[in-house]
């Protein structure tokens, strides 16, 4: 069971639970950052003179809950997430500084318990507010930023959605700037709790005193001078469903009240959020967590198992969602610290690998003060970065989400980022196959890691990689377009069985496809033709609201079992490549559910050779 970074204290509470240099962020120097009475810069909002374009490519930075979390020797001396403290975050500040200011990164995020004691008692002030620990941050939040600042970075800061119990004093506290307001006027009468740890009453944004509430918060923020908030505890999604955890109004509320505030912040939500309302955090806010927690909450900062590895399955439906103004964000970056971070090497190449290609925020939960050379080489690497902050759209699978895996993306000047993962547990080769790029012929290979120009291909380029082991390229072609023959689901002369029927889809070619492809059903492609035999790499446009497997056979041959990964919804369109050995002439491809489900099938491009 996993959770996020909220903790319900003294225990772990247990809920469900990132040209060469050309596009790299830039740190912004103290004097740039707009003071409170600068333009406000909502997100998604176009630059102005006083607020440059929020999120316009993915944030880079650090973050303390990586740390504070995790049950490594030393990092929390004092009792758990003891490590949250003022000295502590300068001192990564100043690191973040020296090291990985040169190269984009810019943010300093204070995650949960600022305003927390190490018992984990809350501070707030007469107006419902959260107010730093005297303890953990003896000057205060806005001499932290200041300081944050003075190093030309960026600060950020967090909170839980909602009013939480402990501020709401029987509904009696006044409500700051807003005259007749208190607590008990902003919340249900019933009391209902929201957020992913029900540590918080819901507002209830009908009463006129709730915006107000959240304005002064956001007052507060800027008047500390923040440029960032994560919040976290966001519904539906974070591990709870149902109307009091929708938090949906929360979001659109602080947006405002940022935007009234006039300093531009970057607002990030979280955890595990809902890709139903995708629509919604792409709305409200500039970035939104899409998975459980990485940390593994154990001796080390992140397992393999605990839960970086679940990226790959639970990142591809998010991927048409990100772009300028909001990422989707696969949360820390935790690839510095060897043995801290509880990873072999190669994992933690893929790990960053993924972020890169994924367009992730690229933050790292590290030690910054210890990274190693391995790990500095990881965070640092231009071309790799390059690939995370410039105009490259998110990659996504081009073959199935199986033990061996390539994900792409098109970039502008006509090449394409390509990556190799092999995410099984011994060593494999893994190929990346032309076709599945829509190309044929030769292409010239460049290795990103190691800045490192391997030649020219032809047709495809095979990687033997150790495990949970990846290779990043960029693939320039040097032949020309893949000529393919298209066959679509729907076609009269396919035998469907089973279940499986013809559905209106307006994102499918032909506007149908073929659907209910479970328990036994089938869809059979009749009439398939090429001039000669061979394994062909066909290309499968489908739909899948979560990712599902399907058995692929031809002429009644053994099948293949592939899990073809989310499209994100029911009515968005995806393609993956699969190997098909035919024969020559006229033959049948099946796809069968088999005992389970299958994705609904829209049709197949079959290349003109093999």
């Amino acid at each position: 069971m996993r959770s996020s970074s909220y903790p319900v204290m003294p225990v772990l509470r247990t809920m469900a639970v990132l040209a060469l240099t050309a596009g790299l962020a830039t740190a912004v120097p103290a004097s740039a950052h707009a003071g409170p009475g600068a333009a406000p810069a909502p997100p998604g909002t176009a630059p102005t003179a006083d607020a440059p374009a929020l999120a316009a490519k993915p944030y880079m930075g650090w973050s303390s809950w990586s740390m504070q979390s995790s049950k490594y020797p030393g990092l929390n001396p004092d009792g758990d997430y003891s490590y949250l403290t003022e000295a502590n975050v300068l001192k990564q500040t100043d690191a973040l500084a020296a090291k990985l200011k040169p190269y984009g990164y810019e943010y300093v995020n204070i995650d949960a318990g600022w305003w927390r004691d190490l018992s984990w008692k809350p501070e707030f002030d007469q107006y419902a507010r959260q107010k730093a620990d005297p303890g953990r941050f003896p000057h205060g939040m806005k001499s932290v930023a200041d300081r944050i600042h003075a190093k030309g970075l960026k600060a950020g800061i967090y909170l839980p959605v909602g009013l939480e119990k402990e501020a709401y004093n029987d509904g009696k506290s006044p409500i700051h700037d807003a005259e007749g307001c208190t607590t008990g006027d902003i919340v249900y009468g019933d009391l209902r709790t929201t957020n992913g740890w029900d540590s918080a009453y819901k507002l209830d944004f009908s009463k006129p005193c709730t915006q107000k509430y959240v304005d002064s918060q956001a007052r507060l923020l800027a008047d500390w001078g923040y440029d960032f908030l994560k919040l976290d505890g966001v519904g539906p999604g974070s591990g709870k469903s149902g109307d009091q955890y929708d938090n949906v109004a929360d979001v659109a509320a602080w947006q405002k009240a940022i935007a009234a505030a006039g300093r531009p912040v970057h607002l990030e939500v979280s955890w595990s959020l809902d890709i139903g309302h995708a629509a919604d955090w792409k709305k409200y806010s500039n970035g939104w967590r899409v998975d459980t927690d990485v940390e593994c909450y154990c001796n080390t900062l992140v397992s393999w198992e605990n839960s970086v590895d679940d990226r790959w399955d639970d990142t591809p439906g998010w991927t048409r969602h990100a772009g300028p103004g909001g990422w989707n964000d696969l949360d820390s970056l935790d690839v510095g610290n060897g043995a801290m971070d509880g990873l072999t090497k190669a994992e933690r190449q893929s790990y960053a690998t993924l972020w890169a290609i994924a367009k992730s925020p690229l933050y790292t939960g590290d030690d910054l003060t210890r990274l190693d050379a391995y790990g500095l080489s990881l965070l640092t690497n231009r071309e790799v970065i390059a690939v995370n902050q410039g105009s490259t759209p998110p990659a996504r699978p081009v073959t199935p989400s199986d033990a061996q895996q390539v994900w792409a993306s098109k970039n502008a000047d006509g090449s394409y980022t390509v990556a190799l993962f092999n995410l099984a547990d011994e060593p494999a080769a893994v190929t990346a196959h032309w076709a599945s790029l829509g190309l044929t012929g030769k292409a010239a290979v460049r290795d990103l890691w190691n800045h490192e120009n391997l030649g020219t291909y032809q047709d495809k380029v095979t990687q033997a990689l150790p495990a949970h082991g990846s290779r990043l390229f960029t693939v320039t072609p040097r032949g020309g377009a893949l000529k393919a023959t298209a066959y679509e689901a729907e076609a009269t002369a396919n035998t469907l069985a089973g279940n499986a029927s013809v559905a209106d889809c307006s994102a499918c070619s032909g506007d149908h496809k073929i659907g209910n492809l479970y328990l036994g059903g089938s869809l059979r492609f009749n009439d398939v033709t090429v001039d000669k035999a061979g394994t062909y790499l066909i290309k499968v446009a489908y739909v899948s609201g979560d990712a599902r497997s399907a058995d692929i056979s031809a002429n009644g041959n053994k099948a293949t079992s592939h899990k073809f990964p989310s499209t994100g919804d029911w009515g968005s369109v995806e393609s993956v490549s699969v190997p098909v050995a035919l024969k020559a002439g006229s033959n049948t491809i099946t796809f069968d559910s088999g005992s389970g489900y299958a994705p609904d099938i829209d049709r197949i491009d079959v290349p003109q050779s093999s």
